[in-house]
């Protein structure tokens, strides 16, 4: 089922929680948590107007993120020419732009490179141990997480935690029509026991989490929490609104502390969120002909990419698209953490669905006129040990594995005013460190808030009420055409 989460916290002024004002409204929706959700929206405070290259050219992300950490040099940035050990057992092939070449891993990706960038040269030095789960917090949230276990591990999600970028980006940019304004999906991030870390709203407060799809889509996906409930007919349904509109004039100490939220308006987005059925259909999948979803790969990543191209269309502002498996589990099993034995998964399992997925997403999305203003983004926490069978990070490598590597990787992006069929950035001979104009993860953020028209240097109160900005980085305007 979508889970949609609870909001237990007061508001700002001390005044009933959302609780308690829904039970006494009479009507729950969603969570308890729609009407106040929208409240807190308006009330956020807009950005400043900026400008220059790529600015405000799109209006929604998909960021595909690729818990884990994807080979780079296994699939998007070869070196054929390098020593055994570093290029590893794939050859490169020719894509539709001369001049850019890939791994054998990715044949349907190169028959669409003339319509994505490869950014080859994404590179940051971790502060202390570089685990899974703290690369996430960086890489989703432009923070570096401030405490870690001495296992290596981060503590799980806190309140005091800063936000995901797709919760920052829903606070300051709603949706325009009546739509789940950020979904995760298919689940949470994971390294271990530390679930959804940096896929929270942290200290915006809960209002701003994600929806959060516990669910395959690539099997029967579960629309109840988007529809009334089979017992509450519209009829009922608006005598609970009247009755909470006679509550509401016979209550007038409930009144005075509801005053200047103007909670009717937010009741009312909450209540065509419903009756619009726009969400609900969004994640009908059954609506799009066997074929292409044949395409995109009968599996969860590709129908989750799918599912990410229906919500963005309906309306949807933010879509994260987490690669299904935990980021530190078996790669026999579909995990990127390859620490032994990279061949079969990556040739038999993992290379061929990032095929299928994201080619078809971008070709769907080109075909669709989606790209101009759509922001597509895939990367990982980050790449993986040029020189296979040395420990990086702490971990036991066999010789056919690679390690953690966070000095130079490849992202993947496209849309919102960045071109197709090209190459940003290089790496050196082996893939180990970037040559060329380096780009740190935290810049990439910086980069979509751009492309959004939101400042990355717009004031946010963190946990302490101490002002930070969303990112302390320049957006990469290289990128933009």
């Amino acid at each position: 089922m979508l889970n949609i989460p609870a909001r237990t916290a007061r508001l700002c002024d001390g005044s009933l929680t959302r609780r308690e004002w829904l039970q006494i409204g009479g009507c729950g929706l969603l969570g308890l948590s729609l009407p106040t959700f929208f409240a807190q929206q308006a009330r956020a405070e807009k950005s400043p107007t900026n400008g220059g290259r790529g600015w405000g050219k799109t209006k929604s992300v998909i960021f595909i993120f690729l818990q884990g950490g994807p080979p780079h040099l296994d699939l998007w940035d070869p070196k054929p020419d390098a020593p055994d050990n570093i290029r590893g057992p794939f050859k490169k092939i020719p894509t539709n732009v001369s001049g850019i070449e890939i791994s054998e891993t990715q044949p349907r990706l190169a028959r669409c490179a003339d319509k994505y960038t490869l950014i080859r040269s994404v590179s940051y030095t971790p502060k202390g141990l570089f685990n899974h789960t703290a690369a996430h917090y960086q890489m989703l949230t432009g923070y570096t997480p401030d405490r870690v276990s001495p296992s290596g591990q981060l503590e799980p999600p806190s309140p005091k935690d800063y936000p995901n970028i797709g919760c920052n980006v829903t606070r300051l940019k709603p949706p325009e029509v009546p739509m789940l304004p950020f979904v995760m999906l298919p689940r949470p991030m994971q390294e271990s026991n530390v679930v959804g870390k940096a896929g929270t709203a942290g200290f915006l407060g809960r209002a701003f989490d994600p929806y959060y799809m516990y669910q395959d889509p690539n099997g029967v996906i579960k629309t109840d929490d988007l529809a009334l409930r089979p017992d509450l007919t519209m009829a009922r349904f608006k005598n609970r609104a009247e009755l909470r509109d006679l509550v509401k004039q016979s209550m007038e100490s409930i009144d005075r502390q509801v005053a200047g939220f103007a909670l009717d308006e937010y009741y009312q987005k909450a209540f065509n969120l419903i009756l619009s059925g726009r969400a609900k259909r969004a994640f009908d999948l059954n609506e799009e002909p066997a074929n292409l979803r044949d395409k995109y790969g009968r599996h969860t990543f590709g129908q989750s990419l799918l599912l990410a191209r229906r919500l963005i269309e309906a309306g949807s502002r933010f879509v994260q698209v987490n690669w299904p498996a935990v980021a530190n589990g078996n790669p026999l099993a579909d995990a990127w953490d390859c620490h032994a034995g990279i061949l079969k998964p990556v040739k038999e399992l993992h290379g061929p669905k990032l095929d299928s997925g994201i080619s078809s997403l971008v070709e769907d999305m080109h075909d669709r006129g989606m790209l101009k203003d759509t922001l597509v983004l895939a990367i990982g926490e980050f790449g993986r040990s040029p020189r296979m069978g040395v420990s990086t990070s702490g971990n036991g490598n066999a010789p056919d594995g690679r390690d953690h590597w966070p000095y130079c990787y490849t992202a993947l992006v496209t849309g919102g005013g960045i071109p197709g069929g090209r190459v940003y950035g290089k790496s050196d001979q082996h893939g180990s460190a970037p040559v060329d104009s380096p780009v740190h993860p935290i810049e990439l953020l910086a980069t979509i808030y751009h492309a959004l028209g939101i400042d990355p240097a717009t004031e946010v109160l963190n946990d302490l009420n101490q002002p930070r900005p969303l990112v302390d980085a320049k957006p990469v305007l290289g990128l933009f055409s």
